[in-house]
């Protein structure tokens, strides 16, 4: 995962803390600040599982700020799913959820059959009938064109590139 927000997090003395909202499995760190300050030492929770985890400080902060999402038209607004087929040949059922709010476009991608969480939408922005969508906590990408009542259009994640075609999702 690469940009993903950590939420509750909490610094008590030398003891840190920290969850990660919309994960399967409720993932969870409880760990202790080394003296040097270099190390956090401690406890990885995820589905029940206890796991011993180690962080290292290995340079400055490199912090970002997504691009800000446009506002989008209506005829992108709403829900939408869609199967992506990968190299091994399984299937991953996708929901796209997309929303205008107050500063632009606002989202959701759920990977149904991958634990079914809710994944924030990075950045959405809209030119004419194409659309691209972000999510940097997986890495990807959705790149299509409204075509009809369908998003057809390219998932990309890492070094890879596959054909994705998004419907408007039954109720």
């Amino acid at each position: 995962m690469k940009d993903f927000a950590l939420s509750k997090v909490s610094v008590k003395g030398a003891s840190v803390a920290f969850v990660m909202n919309g994960i399967p499995g409720d993932p969870s760190f409880e760990g202790q600040l080394s003296s040097s300050g270099k190390e956090i030492k401690g406890n990885f929770s995820q589905n029940g599982a206890l796991l011993t985890f180690e962080l290292k400080w290995v340079s400055e902060p490199s912090v970002k700020e997504p691009a800000k999402s446009t506002a989008i038209a209506k005829e992108f607004e709403g829900n939408w799913e869609g199967t992506l087929a990968v190299p091994d040949g399984s299937a991953l059922r996708l929901l796209l959820k997309l929303a205008n709010g107050a500063d632009g476009a606002t989202g959701t991608l759920v990977s149904v059959d991958q634990g079914a969480a809710e994944l924030p939408v990075t950045t959405i922005t809209q030119k004419g009938a194409s659309i691209t969508v972000e999510v940097s906590a997986v890495g990807g990408k959705f790149a299509g064109d409204l075509k009809g009542a369908e998003l057809a259009g390219t998932w990309t994640q890492g070094p890879g590139s596959l054909p994705l075609t998004l419907k408007r999702a039954t109720k």
